[in-house]
């Protein structure tokens, strides 16, 4: 069983990896021996994080500075990795924004730049990461992060470009799943709920209504994702491709 769910010696791509629920993901996947390459846009964060996670679990992390919305910026990153590591085993593709306006006055430019991080970033890091994994010819997993707003409509909160940001990369998930199931590659994608992020936590105000449709009662922790994540990864998901798998507390069950 330990076998079976272990990632020790898997090699694998964080965006998003300076905070939230990337930098607790790392954390997680260097205590259980997996070497990381921390991709985000700046990599002052990541950076400190990686030389921390080399210092205490004595495996290889690297940061990397990427735009992931710019395809020569993704795939300079790719490169770079598979030059470091020597190949990829697994993606997860985490980076996304957010922000809060109302459909009928938001500007195009603010739009466009929540679906260019939340959905066309993952599109060209997956896409990178497939390219690598079909070249080396020994399959591997991608995760790419949704959200329950995919599913339902958050209110009060209005987020319109979030939610349809996230509905597209689920059913991109699923497509992408079926494409690349015959080189070996699974994508699948996890859809958390109210997480208690940096972002949540600026969100005070929202807390008390959204706990009050939780079935469980409280919000999420980045460390509730960890073991769905290590699942994903490791050879004991080896059948599961193109799911959407939601951590939610109950929100969306009801």
């Amino acid at each position: 069983m330990n076998d079976l769910f272990s990632i020790k010696g898997k090699k694998g791509i964080i965006t998003g990896a300076s905070g939230g629920i990337g930098s607790t993901l790392a954390k997680a996947l260097a205590a259980r021996g997996a070497m990381l390459g921390l991709v985000d846009m700046s990599v002052d964060k990541s950076e400190e994080l990686a030389k921390a996670l080399e210092q205490e679990h004595g495996v290889k992390v690297v940061a990397y500075q990427c735009d992931v919305t710019n395809p020569e910026s993704v795939n300079k990153m790719m490169d770079s990795f598979i030059a470091d590591f020597g190949k990829i085993d697994f993606g997860i593709n985490n980076a996304g924004i957010a922000n809060i306006e109302k459909a009928i006055d938001i500007s195009y430019d603010d739009f466009k730049k929540v679906i260019d991080v939340n959905l066309n970033g993952v599109f060209l890091t997956a896409q990178a990461q497939a390219k690598a994994m079909m070249k080396q010819e020994s399959g591997g997993s991608i995760i790419n992060t949704a959200s329950m707003s995919a599913q339902v409509i958050n209110i009060p909160q209005t987020i319109a470009n979030y939610c349809a940001s996230k509905a597209g990369v689920k059913h991109l998930t699923k497509a992408l799943a079926v494409e690349w199931a015959e080189s070996n590659i699974r994508v699948n994608s996890v859809s958390p709920g109210y997480i208690a992020t940096e972002l949540v936590a600026e969100m005070k105000s929202y807390h008390e209504g959204w706990t009050s449709k939780i079935p469980m009662g409280r919000l999420g922790k980045p460390e509730d994702l960890e073991g769905l994540f290590i699942y994903l990864i490791s050879d004991s998901s080896s059948y599961m491709t193109g799911s959407d798998l939601i951590i939610d507390g109950g929100y969306t069950s009801l």
